[in-house]
Order: C-alpha cells, then sequence, then structure tokens
C-alpha cells in the first residue's frame, strides 16, 4: 500500500470522528433545547440520538470504503480483537479519531459561545459525558460503568454481524447507524451516551470542569472494554467459516 493511500485511511479517520462529534454533540449543545423546554423546534431526546446515527450513516457511506469508517478508538479495538483489523493501524487510527474529535469540540465551543449564552458551569455542558452530578440521570459510576461496557460490546455485535461477507451488500451503514441511535435512546439518562472515547475527550477537553475531566477515564477504558469483548465473541462464535463464504471478485491490479 503506497503512503498516499495510508494518509488517506487517517484523514479519513479524522474527518469521520470530525463530523459524527460536531452532528452529534452539536445538535445537543446548539439544538436540543432550542427556544426553550417544550418547544417544537428543539430536536429533544429523539433527535440528538437521531443525529448521531446520522452521523455515522452518512460518513460511513462517503469515506468507509477508504478506512473502513470506525471514527471510534472502541470500534478499532474491537475490530482488531474480531481480527478485522490490523494491530499496525491501531494507534494511527485512534490518534486521528481523537484529534478529529477536539477540532469538533472546538468548532463547537466557537459557534455555541456566539449569542453569549453558553454555560460551561452545567453538570453537562458541551454534551460532555459523566456520572453522578454529570449524569443527565443522576446515575452512579457502578450504572455508567455497566451501561458503557454493554452498549458498546452490542454496537461492536452489529458492526462485525453488518460487515460480515453474508450479510447483505451495502446495507451496513444503515445498521450501524440505527444502531447508534438505539444505543443513545437507551442510555442518554444514564450517562449522556460516549460508546467512543474520542467523542468524550473531543468534548471534555473544552469544558473546563475538573470533575468530568477527572471522569474521562470511564469513558476510555468502559467502551474499550466493551468493544473488545464485542469484537471477540463476534470473531469466537458467529464468525462466517472462510469455507462458506463467496468467493470475492479478482479485482484488477491497482495502477500505482
Amino acid at each position: 500500500m503506497t503512503k498516499n493511500r495510508i494518509m488517506k485511511k487517517y484523514v479519513a479517520e479524522f474527518f469521520g470522528t470530525f463530523w459524527l462529534v460536531l452532528g452529534g454533540c452539536g445538535s445537543a449543545v446548539l439544538a436540543a433545547n432550542f427556544g426553550g423546554e417544550g418547544n417544537p423546534l428543539g430536536l429533544g431526546f429523539l433527535g440528538v440520538s437521531l443525529a448521531f446515527g446520522l452521523t455515522v450513516l452518512t460518513m460511513a457511506y462517503a469515506v468507509g470504503h477508504i478506512s473502513g469508517g470506525h471514527f471510534n478508538p472502541a470500534v478499532s479495538f474491537g475490530l482488531f480483537a474480531g481480527k478485522r483489523f490490523s494491530g499496525s493501524d491501531l494507534l494511527p487510527y485512534v490518534v486521528a479519531q481523537v484529534l478529529g474529535a477536539i477540532a469538533a469540540g472546538a468548532v463547537i465551543l466557537i459557534i455555541a459561545s456566539g449569542n453569549g449564552a453558553l454555560d460551561l458551569s452545567g453538570p453537562t455542558p458541551l454534551a460532555t459525558n459523566g456520572y453522578g452530578t454529570h449524569s443527565p440521570g443522576g446515575y452512579g459510576l457502578l450504572s455508567a460503568l455497566v451501561t458503557e461496557i454493554v452498549m458498546t460490546f452490542m454496537f461492536l455485535l452489529i458492526i462485525m454481524g453488518a460487515t460480515d461477507r453474508l450479510a447483505p451488500a451495502g446495507f451496513g451503514p444503515v445498521a450501524i447507524g440505527l444502531a447508534l441511535t438505539l444505543i443513545h435512546l437507551i442510555s442518554i439518562p444514564v450517562t449522556n451516551t460516549s460508546v467512543n472515547p474520542a467523542r468524550s475527550t473531543g468534548v471534555a477537553l473544552f469544558c473546563g470542569n475538573g470533575e468530568i475531566i477527572a471522569q474521562l477515564w470511564l469513558f476510555w477504558v468502559a467502551p474499550i472494554i466493551g468493544g473488545i469483548l464485542g469484537g471477540w465473541v463476534y470473531a469466537t462464535f458467529f464468525e462466517t467459516a472462510q469455507d462458506v463464504r463467496p468467493l470475492e471478485p479478482i479485482e484488477p491490479a491497482m495502477k500505482q
């Protein structure tokens, strides 16, 4: 693989994660409660959940053919555990994802500061993740830990299954985007939904709250554990056997 193609993968992961955080967290910060509580113009709970799903769906179709469309360190770790991803690309992917998330967090902060109403002193400023006083529903550490592990575990099972070589071709991003929407519908009240260490980091760094930064460890540890377990379980129990997979088309040699 040429250096140009390698760099394209990392750039694709950067922009894919940028769009995920900008679209998902941006909708939560800018549009969820637009006009005040009960205003029909606000996206609300369902709208934010759908926004996260749409970001993954759109970018998976846009650049998934370039990088695989991870946009999430937990997904990269899970695909590595599921033997779908090379360990040599793991660190560069995670770095690109985190940088993309931080760039999106900066853009959200700049935009949200434009009307003078941004309050970074609240429990979940900039759509940050947390537990205890920083959980939207006041859920504690154990609830947050279990939620993030289980949700990321299921996310990886769905990703692995939807992209299996015997799965209907071309529909993987739809299933994955809907899965992320459902995950948010379940878990926003508990942790504000992470299942993605880059997403959590990208906005937490700009919130100026030491407690939220101190809780960031959970949103790295739990999603990565869940991702690794999900990838391993699918590869161990559900992966299509090589001898019953359809033959791959023979592609012409690519010009260098």
